[in-house]
């Protein structure tokens, strides 16, 4: 799946960051029949991804776990400079 994972700030609150393989963004994709262009945006400055080694145009994958029901959720976003 995923190749570096950010561990940077450890806190609840912080969700897992990684970067996407071109397997997983490819199933994602088709699944929802988007492109990778129209995947939400994350700046290559925000700190989440401090200490991780993407650059323009890779896709991070954040997982978060609702306090609500415990249960994880993946969010994908496009990295734009």
């Amino acid at each position: 799946m995923a190749t570096e994972t950010a561990q940077t700030v450890r806190n609840y609150l912080v969700p897992t960051i990684e970067k996407a393989s071109d397997e997983e963004l490819d199933k994602f994709c088709k699944t929802y029949n988007i492109t990778k262009a129209q995947l939400p945006h994350i700046k290559t400055t925000d700190a989440g991804l401090v200490g991780l080694a993407v650059g323009q145009g890779d896709v991070i994958r954040a997982q978060r776990r609702s306090w609500q029901t415990g249960e994880k959720t993946l969010y994908y976003r496009l990295v734009v400079e």
